[in-house]
């Protein structure tokens, strides 16, 4: 007699727990508004102040930033650009985006009804209820180029010296190993869009992009829609109008549709806003947390957003968004000049225009160590017509890599027919590659392809250059970890 109401009891607790825990706040500067959380507690918060730092290459906005007033409790948040929730005032907030990002681009991503959008979880809150969500893609944190939140998109070129609209970048594109790393399902939910076909009450959403066909849409039982797009191809499990499981693969991923010739997942979730509209859920905070809770990692090493200055401003390379589950010991930043410094924070300045990639090491205080990239555009003002050339270099597997384990290593200049790749895979050998530089960005051979095996366990870092008639550099580097624990 009790089974069906524990059964009930149980059904309706995960219902429950699925639902955001955090609370969304559209708000003008100078406005007070009061937040409700499920557990009965409750926040103020004041929006004092907006500002925002914009580049010198085409005005683009680079920070934008809100003062805020929490429960009595001053603090200054940057928006968007791979930015955690901080702790203020007894309660966990971030800023997704403000009304900045408007003015100077074409696109509205996010339905924005005020000046800011702020977003409060209670104190100690996870960002997203456990077993709610996964890691989208097959593969290591940041394995390769990124273009995430606010960030203005520069993968394929995308910097110039211009005074057109910019693109700021909605959604988490996360680059991969183009037909080789699968893409899963982050939550469980119904196929409503496949390719450039909608369910029968999807039909007049007009948000639910179908231009191409590479595009998964699945609707969870929050009602928000998770977009996976850029597929190369999809699995034979994914019936349009049929269910998916949270884990289960989708599709693999590649750059199909309107990826401008990189390889990448562009993963989105769309949700009702406070203006009534659908637009982007910001989502960064919960894959990073999707992936400590699957992979475990003891260490992330983060540079990015990406930056774009002229040839002999200074950029500030800055490391402090970096995570430890410990404590951070030193961070240490190699050029690709050569030239080395130490610091969270570093400045950097630059005399010849080209795609730098510069690296950061973090060392825990236990000896553990994590890298990543920066990548730097560095533009002529005295020549804006000459864009210097990019590159996107990828490899797979991206864990689990034994000693003599054939790596395959994929790369694609852009902006460039001129001379090839040059490889350095940090164990003292090289090769060469030439790919076609996105000539016709759909080219099923656009990436050139070289295979490597490491002989022996540890960390190599690999470096990858291309230089146009100019001589201006495109560089990219990758951190391939061999052997021992990911």
């Amino acid at each position: 007699m009790h089974k069906p109401v524990l059964f009930i009891f149980i059904f309706a607790s995960l219902a429950v727990a699925q639902q955001p825990l955090f609370r969304v706040v559209d708000i003008d500067v100078g406005a007070t508004d009061r937040v409700q959380f499920t557990d009965g507690e409750s926040a103020t918060v004041k929006l004092l102040a907006i500002s925002e730092t914009h580049d010198k290459v085409r005005a683009a906005i680079r920070d934008a930033r809100v003062e805020v007033e929490i429960n009595g409790s001053r603090a200054t948040l940057s928006c968007g650009n791979y930015r955690l929730p901080a702790a203020i005032g007894g309660v966990q907030a971030d800023c997704t985006v403000t009304k900045a990002y408007y003015q100077n681009t074409d696109y509205d991503h996010w339905a924005l009804a005020k000046d800011a959008r702020l977003r409060l979880w209670p104190a100690g809150s996870p960002f997203m209820p456990p077993g709610s969500m996964v890691y989208p893609v097959r593969q290591r944190w940041f394995a390769s180029r990124t273009q995430m939140a606010n960030e203005p998109t520069y993968v394929d070129e995308g910097e110039r010296i211009r005074s057109a609209k910019i693109y700021y970048h909605a959604g988490l594109d996360i680059g991969g190993a183009e037909g080789l790393v699968d893409v899963i399902a982050a939550t469980n939910g119904l196929v409503v869009g496949l390719g450039t076909t909608v369910v029968d009450k999807e039909k007049d959403n007009a948000s639910l992009d179908r231009d191409f066909n590479d595009t998964i849409w699945v609707q969870d039982e929050r009602g928000w829609y998770h977009r996976y797009t850029h597929l190369y191809s999809f699995d034979p499990s994914v019936k349009l109008g049929g269910r998916v499981v949270m884990g289960q693969k989708i599709g693999t991923l590649g750059k199909e549709g309107g990826s401008g010739g990189w390889s990448h997942l562009h993963y989105e979730i769309l949700s009702r806003q406070a203006s009534g509209k659908l637009g982007t859920q910001e989502g960064y905070a919960f894959l990073w947390e999707a992936y400590q809770r699957q992979y475990k990692p003891s260490l992330i090493a983060v540079t990015r957003p990406h930056q774009a200055v002229l040839v002999g401003e200074k950029a500030t390379l800055d490391g402090s968004r970096s995570w430890s589950k410990s404590h951070i010991a030193r961070y240490d930043w190699t050029f690709t000049d050569g030239q080395k410094a130490s610091g969270s924070k570093v400045e950097r300045s630059y005399s010849q225009a080209g795609t730098y990639s510069e690296m950061l090491r973090i060392t825990d205080d236990q000896g553990r160590t994590a890298y990543d990239f920066e990548t730097v555009n560095v533009l002529d003002p005295k020549h804006p017509e000459q864009v210097p050339p990019s590159i996107q270099a990828v490899y797979f597997p991206t864990m689990g890599i034994a000693p003599g384990k054939p790596v395959t290593f994929k790369v694609r200049t852009f902006g460039t027919t001129n001379g090839q790749e040059a490889w350095s895979f940090g164990d003292g050998t090289t090769a060469t590659t030439k790919s076609d530089g996105n000539v016709e960005e759909h080219a099923k051979d656009g990436f050139a392809i070289t295979t490597h095996a490491f002989s022996k366990p540890g960390d190599y870092i690999v470096r990858v250059q291309r230089t146009n008639q100019l001589g201006q550099k495109a560089i990219a580097h990758l951190w391939v970890h061999v052997g021992g624990s990911e």
